[in-house]
């Protein structure tokens, strides 16, 4: 692509993502069976010259595995039996190129290659499975005001995992495909949403809805009418080299921040249903079986533990980030595709190789800390969440009671009060119906 034709690659493109993605989920994680390959160096920092296109460049998984229209839910996850794009073995390591629902969605107009030359994008510069699914997706109907906006890469199938069994999630590397991503806000969702009736939810007023209400526009029944907002966002090197986000405003103003990559949906098949639009299927809630946890420490370099429902477990993923703060208030983070390698480990009850809560609830970890989660209602209630943050305040505590007794020996008590002297506990999102919240729990205060 020349320099020319899109600003977004005339700014140190050959260096606009080193050190943008991080290696080797190993030390300081608890260890499964099963080995798996170590990433090249190559993987440790990108050169980008250009998009990331599928299957282009460096592949360091024992696995490929593309995001094409036929590998792809859109809005929906894989049900307990599903039929797999790929099978694995225990430990062996996979490589996805996982495509973000921004930029290609209806209120958007459907049509990545349109939307992004507004922002100056060529359209070799627009990821071509990003063009292929907005335009040939035909696996499900589409319906912007009920469907998950997310695209599901899977499921993979993982030999000899079973129902009753933790599988171990270990992201390797997280690299971004384009120099640039969206952060978006919609009516009736987010921290400031309107309610269902029209209303202001409690603690603030209709004058502080966001989007604002007198731009809501969903009565139209036209997605590209509701008024909805989305901010393109620029990426490139900053004083020090490494890749930040760029938002302008004002008069010639701009905010910048880091990236921090990671994947905002990882899960495995949790709920049986009849069709591949059950609403339990939904990919906005996360559940049991994870999915859109939304919790940004689950980078390259940690490990995500779920328990297996369903033979194989299923295992898949969406919602690329490139970078979130805590409670993702908008809505979305900065969303953008990644290029993401994964190590896919089954442990059994008994081995010692996964936390203990981890086979009933997601639970997280990364070489610093112990990350238990709680959230708000984790069996997907049909017809409406619950998103009450004390609710999954207090399974996010109880789940680290649970694992401090079991896993470190402590009684109770004192577990009690070492979590609320020395512990961390952190909204990981507002704004996926079933709301979240997570520990951290360091791993320096245990001599570990």
């Amino acid at each position: 692509m020349s320099d020319s034709r899109s600003p977004l690659f005339a700014l140190g493109r050959r260096d606009l993502f080193r050190a943008a993605a991080a290696v080797t989920a190993t030390g300081g994680l608890l260890g499964c069976s099963g080995g798996g390959a170590v990433l090249p160096a190559a993987a440790r920092g990108v050169l980008l010259d250009g998009p990331l296109q599928p299957g282009t460049g460096d592949i360091p998984g024992d696995h490929y595995l593309g995001s094409d229209p036929d590998a792809v839910r859109w809005g929906y996850v894989p049900a307990i039996g599903a039929e797999p794009v790929l099978t694995v073995r225990s430990g062996q390591t996979v490589t996805i190129d996982t495509v973000s629902h921004e930029g290609i969605l209806e209120d958007q107009g459907r049509d990545p290659v349109a939307w992004f030359a507004r922002h100056g994008v060529a359209a070799d510069g627009v990821l071509s499975d990003a063009i292929a699914i907005a335009r040939d997706y035909r696996r499900t109907p589409r319906d912007f005001d009920t469907d998950g906006p997310h695209v599901i890469t899977g499921p993979i199938f993982v030999e000899g995992a079973r129902p009753g069994d933790v599988l171990k999630i270990e992201t390797l590397s997280a690299v971004p495909r384009v120099p640039y991503g969206v952060i978006s806000s919609r009516h009736g969702k987010g921290a400031l949403a309107r309610t269902r009736d029209g209303g202001a939810p409690d603690g603030i007023t209709l004058d502080e809805i966001m989007p604002p209400v007198a731009t809501d526009g969903r009565d139209t029944g036209d997605p590209q009418r509701q008024g909805n907002v989305s901010l393109f966002t620029a990426v490139r090197p900053g004083d020090d080299g490494l890749p930040q986000g760029v938002l302008p405003y004002g008069d010639g103003q701009e905010v910048a921040f880091g990236l921090r990559p990671f994947m905002g949906t990882m899960g495995v098949a949790h709920a049986a249903a009849g069709s591949e639009t059950a609403p339990e299927l939904n990919s906005i809630p996360p559940t049991l079986g994870g999915g859109n946890i939304d919790i940004r420490l689950l980078g390259p370099d940690s490990a995500f533990y779920l328990p297996v429902r369903s033979e194989g477990a299923l295992f898949y993923v969406g919602d690329p980030h490139l970078a979130m703060g805590d409670g993702e208030v908008a809505l979305t983070a900065l969303e953008g595709s990644l290029r993401a390698t994964f190590r896919l480990t089954v442990c059994r009850p008994g081995e010692g190789t996964a936390p203990s809560p981890a086979f009933g609830y997601p639970f997280g970890e990364t070489p610093d800390a112990w990350v238990p989660i709680g959230l708000s209602d984790p069996d997907g209630v049909i017809g409406g969440q619950e998103t009450d943050l004390g609710v999954a305040m207090r399974r996010a505590v109880v789940n680290a009671l649970d694992f401090l007794e079991v896993d470190r020996g402590m009684d109770r008590a004192t577990a009690y009060a070492y979590l609320s002297a020395a512990a961390d506990f952190a909204v990981s999102q507002v704004v996926d119906r079933t709301v979240g919240i997570h520990g951290v729990i360091p791993k320096a205060h245990f001599g570990s």
